[in-house]
Parts: structure tokens; C-alpha cells; sequence
């Protein structure tokens, strides 16, 4: 696929997928506060879907809402979801072609997360949202681990497999673990995918061994819609959450995590932690002002001149 041939809503439109007729859900509490007074902030995504994002006014956590619901979001990730990125781009990213980015990537989490794992007796570990298995493999590889992987995509699945990592095909919202418990839990380039943060990351909490350690990362939100000097433009259906450094602060104390280590990536868009499990905080919440001072900001990015 080359970006020459058709525009990129031709490219979008030739896929057919008709994300209005999905079924979906109404989002009425907010999943980091639970507040239900919301700001309409988009009404159209990056792909031109009628898709709405909407932010808390008490926290500031943006999310699609309505979103699709799990089935939906299972179909979209099993024959939808690279095509439309393929669509998007002008060019093939697929389960293999991906691979050498994510080695790279995995390179770079690697020399992130060492201090934490070095000389440490790990022996497990969790990879959500672990597409191709290319960074769980290196992982595992580089610190000794047995890896286990859970993505919901079937053929990035199978090319996980060819790494020798234990595989599952699913949401983990849905899948039932048992009492499991891992060393280490990755959520790399995924926590935005998912349906419930809270809900997933207290659940990553309790399968976390007690000297365990999380490596996550978000696209920061904020850092999206400034580089793009567009709000619509950093929202896309693929990702029902949009998170802020002062939204995923929040979640990881309310959920049960200390920061150890925070970096801002080198594609100066991701922002990556590496956490240690700690007493719960359930009522953590981004600074008062913090909603409200994003809101300002998000007005002025819809309606300042562009260069």
C-alpha cells in the first residue's frame, strides 16, 4: 500500500467498515473519579468516524464515549484495526512489517526498566496487550523470564507464538488468570486501549508478586493534540482513553503503585513508568485546577490560528 495512488479518506472509505452501526456503550461515570459531568471536546476522530470525546470536569480524564462495546472492539482488533492504520498511513503495517519497529522500542524499555530487574530473582512475567510478542521476547531474553503474553489480536498472537511465549487470545479485562501472580507486568503502548484502566490496573496490582514491578507507558494526550495543534486529530476509536501525566499519576497511587521512575520517550509523545506495588490511595486525584486548565488549553488548540 502507497500513500500515491488514493487520498487517505479514499483509503479509509475503501476498508467499508462502518464504525457508526457498531454497537456501543454510554459512558456515565467516570472510570478514574467516578463523576458523571463530562465535556463534549470532539465529535469526529483522526480516521473522520463520528466518534466523541469527552473529558471529566472534576478530573480531566478524556474518553470516547459512547464507545464500542468488548464484542465490537474484538472484532475491530481481529480484521479492522491494522488495515485502518495501514489506511491511515499510506503504507502496509501488519503483524510482520511492525516488528522491526518493536524491536527497537523493545530495546529502549529494556535499558529503562534494567535497574529494577538486575540482580533480582524475577522469574515471571505478564505482557498485556503484547501484539507480536517481539518485546516480551526481548525481555524475557534479556532478564531471564518466563514470559506470558495476552493480546487480542488472533494474528499477532500467532507470530507471538513462533517466540516460544506462553500465548492468549483475548481481553484481559475478560480472561481469568487464576491465582497467577508474575514477577513483572509490562502494559506497553496499550493502557489506552483498554476498556477499564482502573478496573485493569487494580487487577495487574493483585497479580503482581509483592516485590514485583510494572512497566507502563500512555500517549500523552496533551503532548498529542500540541503536536498536532489539533484536539480531533490526537483522538482516534482505537483508543477509548486519552490520558494526561496528571490522569495516569492518579490512577497508579489509586490503583496501588509508587512511581520509581518516569521518562518521557524518544518519540517525545509516549510517557513511560516503572512502578512498585504500594497501599492503595482510592481517592488520588490530579490537582483541582488541572481539568479546568486543560480545557482552557484544549479551546485555544481548537480555535488559534494555524502557522
Amino acid at each position: 500500500m502507497t500513500g500515491s495512488s488514493a487520498s487517505r479518506a479514499e483509503r479509509i472509505a475503501a476498508l467499508g467498515y462502518d464504525y457508526a452501526s457498531q454497537p456501543k456503550d454510554a459512558v456515565t461515570a467516570c472510570n478514574l473519579c467516578g463523576a458523571s459531568t463530562f465535556v463534549i471536546l470532539t465529535h469526529r476522530d483522526r480516521y473522520g468516524y463520528p466518534a466523541e470525546a469527552h473529558a471529566c470536569t472534576r478530573c480531566g480524564l478524556v474518553f470516547l464515549n459512547p464507545r464500542m462495546t468488548a464484542d465490537a472492539y474484538g472484532r475491530f482488533y481481529d480484521g479492522v484495526y491494522r488495515p485502518l492504520v495501514s489506511a491511515f498511513h499510506g503504507r502496509l503495517i501488519d503483524a510482520r512489517t511492525i516488528q522491526a519497529e518493536q524491536r527497537e522500542y523493545a530495546a529502549e524499555r529494556a535499558a529503562f526498566i534494567q535497574p529494577f530487574v538486575a540482580g533480582r530473582a524475577f522469574r515471571s512475567m505478564l505482557d498485556i496487550g503484547g501484539s507480536t510478542g517481539v518485546v516480551a521476547h526481548h525481555f524475557a531474553r534479556e532478564f531471564g523470564l518466563q514470559g506470558t503474553l495476552i493480546d487480542p489480536a488472533p494474528l499477532e498472537v500467532e507470530e507471538a507464538r513462533h517466540f516460544g511465549l506462553e500465548t492468549i487470545t483475548g481481553l484481559v479485562e475478560r480472561h481469568d488468570f487464576g491465582g497467577r501472580r508474575f514477577d513483572a507486568v509490562i502494559v506497553c503502548q496499550t493502557v489506552d486501549h483498554l476498556l477499564d484502566v482502573r478496573g485493569t490496573l487494580a487487577r495487574v496490582r493483585q497479580l503482581l508478586t509483592e516485590d514485583g514491578i510494572l512497566l507502563v507507558d500512555i500517549v500523552d494526550f496533551r503532548a498529542a493534540y500540541l503536536r498536532h495543534r489539533s484536539v480531533d486529530a490526537a483522538v482516534k476509536i482505537d483508543h477509548p482513553y486519552y490520558l494526561t501525566e496528571a490522569t495516569m499519576s492518579a490512577y497508579l497511587a489509586a490503583t496501588g503503585f509508587d512511581i520509581a521512575r518516569a521518562d518521557y520517550a524518544a518519540d517525545r509523545l509516549h510517557v513511560g513508568y516503572v512502578c512498585r506495588p504500594a497501599a492503595p490511595r482510592p481517592d488520588a486525584l490530579p490537582a483541582p485546577a488541572s481539568a479546568m486548565e486543560m480545557l482552557r488549553e484544549i479551546r485555544y488548540v481548537q480555535n488559534a490560528p494555524q502557522p
